[in-house]
């Protein structure tokens, strides 16, 4: 195991400063799933008394980059990483505490396998599923990313 959390969000506050301010942390990681989880709280809102939409989406990657980041790192190699496309769905008001989670990380293991391999690019699409404290889900983030060898 390459990162902690704990390490992981003393990055977001130098790298992602907007994310650690708006509350957004890492709490879990190993090679396969990531959780991450953010409060609902003034600096997140939107007018319609929920998160805004935009913290939600930087919650969601960070529990998909998190592992791409991770796996990159025990690699060894060079490579460079970036979110192509994005999708999302929206289902209920986000307040309180949501969570979360990506448990796709066996996906990235065989993408930079075979962009080492080929020193092709490889795209992958991971999904995070953020849900309230009462376990409903208030919002569904699909991100896909592409990983190359740098030059």
């Amino acid at each position: 195991m390459g990162i902690s959390a704990r390490k992981f969000n003393a990055f977001t506050f130098f790298k992602l400063p907007a994310a650690w301010w708006c509350g957004v942390r890492l709490k879990y990681i190993d090679d396969q799933k990531a959780i991450v989880k953010v409060r609902y709280r003034w600096i997140n809102q939107n007018p319609f008394r929920s998160m805004y939409w935009v913290v939600q989406g930087m919650a969601a990657e960070l529990s998909t980059g998190a592992l791409v980041i991770n796996q990159i790192r025990e690699s060894g190699q060079k490579i460079s990483m970036l979110v192509a496309k994005n999708k999302a769905n929206f289902s209920k008001k986000a307040v309180g505490r949501i969570t979360f989670t990506c448990v796709d990380g066996l996906l990235i293991g065989d993408a930079i396998r075979r962009t080492v391999a080929t020193g092709e690019g490889q795209t992958f699409w991971m999904q995070s599923i953020g849900v309230n404290v009462e376990g409903v889900v208030v919002s569904t983030f699909d991100f896909e990313w592409t990983v190359k060898l740098k030059a």
